[in-house]
């Protein structure tokens, strides 16, 4: 498609472009509609056919049995913060979480602003978040525990998922949700804004077991009450439409131009090796996160100093490669390389990076 360039941005992120073009294919007019699909009705039949098959789809891909219900809320990961610990803590009752970065640490701070008890139960901190914690011992008295799977930031992610024992385990998989398959029975919930793996921003998915909705507070407000989601489809009002559309429009992709989450992994894994070869060829790039915790869809580091840093981002974009900037609270350079970044797109980038090198190095 003329005029796109290679888009490396952490979120919003690139997205399929043949999902780009069948919303552009329908945008004004919908399914016969005579609308755009940013025009029609939630409460139409055009709607329920498209939440209704995006929720059918997200079910297979991650085979999802009835125990789980797919939920679309807005507000972004960061709007589930808050309301995990006002849904599930009440008064004397703990929860563990797993600090690997910024986003767990928001994720601490907002039940922390509630004044629910917080257990740190592991961290990477000792070592500026480059790893993530092993061998952790969970409170078996806690209501659940909290891991992000994938840190866009610091360039870390979960290899294999923690044994939690009894208690529940949430995932806020924002940036890594649908890359690999999952074993949803170590799970009690998990949490993704959309804008990074799945769709545009406006709209979060939650997929959360029947036992976790028996554990929803009474006395919450209605708009951050699981239940009132679970309970109306998503659709107690008005949801973030044209979002849930692109997410299903996605899961078609997965499904049917991919063939399922393991080929999906499979893809990401090449993409992240042809990177972290040429990170680890010399020593003129260096990557911010330890070998075995490294992510395989944001590619953390560093270059000789910053002014090559700056002169590398500026490089890369003239060559027709955007956002690789690091993110501004640690600098560096970061390829996010989601599943809709091509591998075209990544030999792009690891040609460059070797180019660089031979002129620079």
């Amino acid at each position: 498609m003329e005029n796109r360039i290679y888009n490396f941005n952490a979120g919003p992120a690139v997205l399929p472009i043949s999902v780009l073009e069948e919303i552009r294919d329908s945008f004004l007019n919908y399914d016969g509609s005579g609308m755009s699909v940013t025009e029609i009705s939630h409460r139409s039949k055009w709607f329920d056919n498209i939440i209704n098959d995006a929720i059918e789809r997200i079910e297979r891909l991650l085979k999802l049995d009835e125990q789980f219900h797919v939920l679309f809320i807005q507000g972004g990961a960061s709007m589930q913060f808050c309301m995990i610990p006002m849904n599930f803590l009440k008064k004397g009752t703990v929860a563990d979480y797993v600090n690997t970065g910024t986003w767990s640490t928001k994720a601490i701070k907002e039940a922390i602003i509630l004044d629910k008890k917080v257990n740190i139960t592991a961290s990477s901190e000792d070592k500026k978040f480059s790893y993530i914690p092993r061998n952790i011992q969970f409170n078996k008295d806690s209501v659940y525990a909290h891991i992000t799977s994938n840190n866009t930031i610091k360039g870390t992610q979960w290899t294999s998922f923690p044994d939690t024992g009894d208690v529940p385990l949430i995932a806020d998989m924002s940036s890594d949700i649908m890359s690999r398959p999952l074993d949803m029975s170590k799970f009690g919930m998990i949490y993704a804004g959309a804008q990074k793996n799945i769709g545009p921003a406006g709209v979060c998915m939650v997929i959360i077991r029947d036992d976790m909705l028996e554990l929803v507070q009474d006395d919450l407000p209605s708009m951050l009450n699981y239940t009132t989601y679970s309970s109306k489809n998503s659709m107690y009002n008005t949801p973030p439409c044209f979002a849930v559309y692109t997410i299903q429009l996605v899961m078609k992709w997965l499904e049917k131009d991919i063939g399922g989450l393991k080929n999906m992994e499979a893809i990401n894994r090449k993409k992240a090796e042809l990177l972290y070869t040429v990170i680890d060829s010399g020593s003129f790039y260096k990557a911010t996160a330890e070998t075995d915790s490294r992510s395989l869809m944001n590619v953390t580091f560093r270059l000789p100093n910053e002014d090559m840093e700056k002169l590398f981002i500026q490089e890369a974009l003239e060559n027709g490669m955007a956002g690789l900037k690091g993110h501004r609270s640690v600098g560096g350079c970061r390829a996010s390389i989601y599943n809709a970044a091509t591998i075209e797109a990544v030999e792009a980038l690891a040609d460059f990076m070797k180019t660089f090198e031979k002129k620079k190095g």
